[in-house]
């Protein structure tokens, strides 16, 4: 995305993320104190219909409601006008707290029902549910009748569960017109059960029996209430400021952090290329800028970074090759100086077999060029490879040939186990010259009567090639180093019995290059393997009259 373009996009963001914010921090706030307000009435109606509810049941009468009703309100802060079915006005907080009556809202009127429900034990005959709703009728009859006379007479009512859900009354004191009832109905008398009797048929008959008995205790219970709730042009609840007010100062502090933001996505990146850009000037070649994103100041500081990354890359391999063959060359090609200085001032005579040493000698030093040569060009990516199907048993059976003769010379066994071919898309010469240097590393860390393996396996969608010997091993501290360049875990051998030292830090990179990997296992004392595994080719068809899956399994 352009530059100029994303500017414009942030400015635009900025506005319309300020605008929204707004609307929304504010709509948020509104929707907040509308629900809290609709919660707290609906908190208050269920309170004062529970109380006026309760104190019905308590007393069976509304008589001496008054008190309560003032406490509702003072409470709840509402408005309460509470008067029967009929219209006979019981109490009025208005009138409570000596102010006039205001009209009443428009809202419906909320209903109490002071007549307890009926709690009839299920499973049982309707029979039996039938005689006991028998009996609460005559309970609360004779319950209604004396915890109303107790009111009326200014005691205090205590009421307790009874049974089927009818309470129970004692009294602190009990006047001498209330006196104590001596018992209660006969439960089983014919008016009550003949009330009764149609619910036997009923299908729901615990609402059938709550109908009988609120029809049979409407004379003694004490009437429905109709409760009447706030008052006409009530003023709505108010927007709270402050959290409007933080909400503004809210966005405003948005819109300065984006001007800021705007301000510092344009300088800063420009400012790092050019201080980069004058490091890199000065040598500082690990200099690098920030590159996050696709505009054309992050394609521009990814360039940069490139551009240093090739540099420096450039730089340390020179240094790193350079240093290597000044350590590597110095001390034979002192060596061949001395001797052939001593051989210019007589002090040696030219034998054979003094010649025939130094030959040896220039023919290493020309190896170690080769070596650091192929290195080279493997680590920057130019060593030229010619790919094609490779068979890898027909490789490690060629590899086993040309070793064979080593390996008896020395005493040492050196098998093959590749009973299946195995393909791969390589450069055969490459990948003999990655064998060929395991095998001969294989060889000499064995001991004579030890055995070197050459084994093919197939790993899923790899093939595997291994190297085993039975040798020295490589203690596990060594492993980490094995494939640094010129390192030899044995420092004892000499450069005609170790190698160059470079030899497994080329193989590790031809292998990479495949697009594979070489992996290393030892135990000290016990041997070490060397497993190269690869990308398998799609299996050719075997030739006619032939079997592919089968092969020669050497042991020499």
């Amino acid at each position: 995305m352009s530059f100029r373009i994303r500017a414009l996009g942030l400015l635009m963001l900025i506005a319309m993320t300020a605008t929204a914010a707004t609307a929304w921090l504010t709509l948020r706030q509104a929707n907040r104190q509308v629900r809290e307000t609709v919660t707290a009435g609906q908190q208050d109606t269920s309170r004062i219909a529970g109380e006026l509810r309760a104190y019905g049941l308590a007393h069976a009468t509304w008589d001496g409601l008054a008190p309560t009703v003032a406490a509702l309100a003072k409470e709840t802060g509402q408005r309460i006008r509470v008067a029967t079915e009929a219209d006979a006005l019981l109490a009025d907080s208005d009138t409570l707290a000596g102010r006039a009556p205001r009209t009443v809202s428009g809202r419906p009127p909320v209903l109490v029902d002071a007549r307890p429900t009926l709690r009839i034990p299920g499973g049982q005959v309707r029979r039996a549910a039938m005689k006991q709703a028998a009996a609460a009728v005559s309970d609360y009859r004779s319950y209604a009748a004396d915890a109303s006379c107790l009111t009326r007479a200014g005691a205090e009512v205590i009421t307790g569960a009874g049974a089927f859900g009818v309470p129970t009354v004692r009294a602190d004191r009990r006047p001498a017109q209330c006196p104590k009832p001596a018992g209660t109905y006969d439960p089983l008398t014919p008016q009550h059960l003949d009330a009764l009797r149609p619910c036997e048929s009923e299908k729901r008959l615990s609402d059938c029996l709550q109908r009988v008995f609120n029809e049979r205790v409407a004379s003694v219970a004490p009437p429905r209430l109709e409760v009447a709730l706030g008052f006409r042009d009530e003023s709505p609840p108010t927007l709270a400021i402050a959290p409007a007010a933080a909400a503004a100062a809210g966005v405003a502090l948005v819109v300065i952090l984006g001007g800021l933001l705007l301000s510092r996505a344009v300088l800063r990146p420009v400012r790092a290329l050019t201080l980069a850009a004058k490091g890199l000037g000065e040598g500082d070649l690990g200099r690098r800028v920030p590159a996050s994103g696709r505009d054309e100041i992050a394609q521009l500081g990814g360039a940069f970074n490139r551009m240093a990354d090739s540099l420096q890359a450039g730089e340390e391999h020179q240094r790193r090759l350079t240093s290597d063959i000044a350590h590597e060359l110095r001390t034979p090609l002192a060596n061949l100086r001395g001797y052939l200085e001593a051989l210019r001032d007589g002090v040696l005579e030219p034998t054979p077999e003094l010649l025939a040493s130094l030959h040896e000698e220039a023919l290493l030093q020309q190896r170690i060029v080769d070596d650091l040569r192929d290195l080279a060009l493997a680590e920057a990516g130019a060593l030229a490879y010619r790919h094609r199907d490779v068979d890898l048993r027909e490789l490690l059976e060629t590899s086993h040939r040309a070793h064979s003769p080593q390996a008896r010379g020395a005493g040492i066994t050196l098998a093959l186990d590749a009973p299946r071919p195995a393909y791969t898309r390589a450069d055969p010469d490459r990948l003999r010259q990655v064998v060929g240097n395991l095998v001969g590393n294989a060889l000499r860390a064995t001991a004579p009567g030890g055995t070197v393996t050459l084994a093919l396996l197939k790993d899923g969608d790899r093939a595997v090639m291994e190297i085993r010997d039975t040798g020295t091993g490589i203690a596990a501290e060594d492993l980490p180093r094995l494939f640094d360049r010129f390192w030899r875990a044995d420092e004892s051998r000499n450069r005609a019995t170790g190698g160059t030292g470079l030899g497994l830090s080329i193989a590790r990179q031809i292998v990479a290059d495949h697009g594979g990997a070489i992996e290393v296992r030892s135990t000290v004392g016990e041997g070490t393997t060397f497993a190269v595994a690869l990308p398998r080719a799609r299996e050719r068809q075997p030739p006619a009259g032939g079997d592919a899956e089968t092969g020669p399994s050497v042991s020499r």
